[in-house]
């Protein structure tokens, strides 16, 4: 096939540090490209992901002049290069001039959904848009406008190493933005509660400053607590490799949470509050454990050893493997062609 995917303009694919959709991105076009796929990537041009890049000239989705300069660029290239599949992870504005045409097109939302943007996109498209999203939970409000599919994230088992056991004073994990909707504070008090030791590693948003500063900064103290900053792949690999258990304490219904794979990827068992896709990614008693509020997770925490970290990795494997996962957008691409009266032979 002849695929081009779309991200956003504001970080490169992959991401050096912070960046959960662009590492999905270039996980899909790299696998995409080693099938044989013929795969055109519209990206930050700083990206290197596999595949043919196409920079934006606009540096950001927030920028009017700059959403239109890089809708314009998408569709001058599309038009002009006969693509079996146009698969968005960007905006939906960014497809706007595009839509009402016959090319198949299938949108993946990785972020909370709006009624709003699917109407438009499936009025628009007259059934040349199918959608997906990464979390059943998110498709709920909008399952009966157009065709949906549900792809999951992933994680790629060739960067994440299985640690088949961990150092009996190994500590728990809290990995990802440091802010207050996903819970770095609770996963303190967690420690705290169970007296295991505790390293955070992510970055620290703008805006969450003096969270940071009042919440967390003032329990770290470099032995118990442990903050690591930003990290990157390898880093990650390492520090979630040698974790007892990832926390997954979010305060808001997180739309996938990739880092529970890659933990899961590595072995480790991931502890979680009963919110968005914790549910869907854990189960219960098998991968880790998931639970209504603190109190239960604390109790789950004790309970890490009775989870076999071999049925961690394999989980993956089954389920949230880049493999697995390009083959279900290989999927989604069918049907959307299908629908569309393509030749079934794509």
């Amino acid at each position: 096939m002849r695929i081009a995917i779309t991200a956003d303009p504001e970080l490169p694919v992959p991401p050096r540090h912070y960046g959960g959709i662009e590492r999905i991105i270039d996980l899909l076009a790299r696998e995409l490209t080693r099938q044989g796929h013929d795969v055109t990537l519209f990206a930050h041009p700083a990206s290197s992901s596999a595949g043919r890049l196409v920079p934006y000239p606009g540096k950001s989705s927030a920028s009017a002049a700059a959403t239109l300069c890089n809708a314009a660029t998408i569709t001058r290239y599309v038009l002009g290069h006969g693509f079996d599949i146009v698969h968005s992870f960007s905006r939906l504005q960014y497809l706007l001039p595009i839509l009402p045409l016959r090319i198949p097109k299938l949108m993946t939302y990785q972020r909370a959904i709006t009624r709003r943007s699917v109407v438009l996109g499936n009025g628009l498209a007259r059934g040349t848009l199918h959608f997906t999203a990464i979390g059943r939970h998110m498709m709920k409000s909008v399952a009966d406008v157009g065709t949906w599919h549900f792809v999951p994230n992933c994680a790629s088992l060739q960067r994440y190493r299985f640690q088949a056991a961990v150092e009996n004073d190994a500590p728990l994990m809290f990995l990802g933005r440091v802010e207050e909707i996903k819970g770095a504070h609770i996963a303190i008090e967690l420690a705290r509660r169970t007296g295991l030791k505790l390293c955070i590693a992510g970055n620290v948003p703008s805006d969450q400053v003096n969270y940071y500063e009042t919440r967390i900064k003032p329990f770290i103290d470099g032995r118990e607590i442990v903050y690591a900053g930003p990290v990157d792949d390898e880093q990650k690999n390492l520090l979630l490799g040698r974790a007892r258990a990832l926390l997954m304490p979010v305060l808001w219904p997180e739309p996938f949470g990739i880092v529970m794979v890659e933990a899961m990827a590595c072995g480790t068992p991931v502890v979680g509050l009963n919110r968005g896709a914790v549910p869907e990614v854990v189960e219960d008693g098998v991968t880790g454990f998931v639970r209504q509020d603190v109190d239960g997770m604390a109790e789950a925490v004790g309970r890490i050893g009775e989870i076999d970290r071999r049925r961690c990795r394999e989980c993956v494997e089954l389920e949230f493997s880049d493999t697995v996962v390009t083959e279900r957008y290989l999927a989604a691409y069918r049907a959307v062609i299908a629908a569309c009266g393509r030749p079934p032979s794509l």
